[in-house]
């Protein structure tokens, strides 16, 4: 992968080091950059640190959300310590306030029992412990996301096992209450093995909070609702989804600063969809898939995560089998997507990664070797560089960042 410029270049060597890196990746002359939205600076006021919270698969050796401080200037990453105890918080999302933060407990009960919750937590400010609120029901089987809306009023989650969607609201004390949206897909895809129904694989808000989008792994789809925060509802959009390759997989999106487009990883056929967005329509308008692994790999392999860099220029996902993070550049014309190369993850089964907020860092939780390993991010080209730091984390499967007051 490319090597990052040293810290202290201006803007003009930056771009510079960007056309060089671009070249020699390539073998031919450098694509041209979405602007997207600029990474904060690292100034006096602002965060030195951030605070990781990890998800993990609870058992012998995981008690369920640990924490570790990731300094910004160095990269090192602490300890990790248990922030909270909960079952199979597979998934996190973290309230706009910063006071809350909710956990899919991906719990699969026997067939007809619902099992699966929602739990929200209080964030104490000065040490990032976590005190449990309540636990809510999330009207189904193995739910493995949950994400909130913008203005922090309900949280949605999506329930693998039993392939539905639920919205439940947020009270203004972070509790959730019980779900005032459920609603079940129907259908199956190519594969009998996987898609034999419809497994829910992600649901989150579009930038505006009008729409919320559904990845279906069982249905190859990509369902579009329209999404009411106030009164916490779910209604089919016109047209109501849009669809990937037969046998594809859709797990994730990840959508684009400027809103205008969203990127779908598709887990069985690594690969990842750019579909252009109409944000005041809610529709998606298919432009084209490419492969997140190396021509010549002929192994057995699954994507995972997916993120857009804060700046808007570069794109990355997870392969678990090839065990590597697919780098992407993002191109200004239609937001389509040139392979820049992939990195080692240091470890087994990526099954999640986290960019912190300021663009400087890739965390990858290594589900398979039990490490969250550190990587700085060249801005300038996109590559990962291992900064040597790493922490032991039993079975770690989602990251999430809150700046360090």
């Amino acid at each position: 992968m490319a090597t990052l410029p040293p810290a202290s270049v201006g803007p003009a060597t930056a771009w510079a080091c960007l056309a060089v890196t671009a070249a020699i990746l390539l073998l031919a002359s450098p694509p041209r950059w979405a602007l997207g939205a600029a990474v904060p600076a690292q100034d006096a006021a602002g965060p030195k640190a951030m605070r990781v919270y990890i998800g993990t698969y609870t058992g012998p050796k995981s008690q369920g959300i640990y924490q570790a401080r990731l300094d910004l200037a160095s990269g090192s990453l602490s300890a990790p310590e248990l922030a909270g105890e909960t079952t199979n918080p597979s998934f996190l999302a973290i309230h706009p306030s910063r006071r809350f933060l909710y956990a899919a407990n991906e719990v699969w009960g026997p067939a007809g029992n619902a099992g699966g919750s929602v739990s929200a937590f209080a964030i104490a400010p000065d040490t990032g412990r976590l005190t449990l609120l309540n636990k809510t029901a999330s009207g189904g089987v193995g739910p493995c996301y949950v994400s909130v809306d913008r203005e922090g009023r309900s949280a949605l989650a999506a329930n693998y096992g039993s392939g539905s969607v639920c919205v439940l609201p947020i009270g203004e004390d972070g509790r959730l209450a019980e779900a005032t949206a459920v609603v079940q897909h129907s259908g199956s895809g190519p594969n009998p093995k996987r898609q034999e129904g419809p497994h829910a694989h992600s649901i989150q808000p579009d930038p505006a909070g009008r729409f919320a989008l559904a990845a279906d792994l069982g249905l190859d789809k990509v369902l579009v609702y329209r999404f009411d925060p106030a009164r916490g509802t779910l209604a089919p959009n016109d047209p109501p989804a849009a669809a990937v390759a037969p046998g594809a997989g859709p797990r994730h999106m990840a959508f684009h600063p400027n809103g205008r487009f969203v990127y779908v990883i598709n887990e069985m056929a690594s690969t990842i969809t750019t579909f252009g967005y109409d944000g005041a329509r809610g529709t998606l308008a298919p432009r084209e898939t490419v492969s997140t692994l190396p021509a010549d790999f002929r192994g057995e392999s699954f994507c995972a995560e997916i993120q857009v860099h804060p700046s808007g220029r570069f794109l990355y996902g997870s392969n678990r089998g090839h065990d590597s993070i697919a780098v992407f550049a993002v191109g200004a014309e239609g937001g389509t997507l040139t392979p820049l190369g992939h990195a080692s993850t240091q470890g087994k089964t990526p099954r999640s990664f986290g960019i912190d907020p300021t663009g400087a860092y890739l965390l990858a939780a290594n589900q398979g070797s039990d490490t969250v390993v550190v990587f700085r991010i060249d801005t300038a080209g996109g590559g990962l560089r291992p900064t040597g730091a790493a922490a032991t984390v039993p079975s770690p499967v989602c990251l999430k960042f809150l700046p360090v007051p």
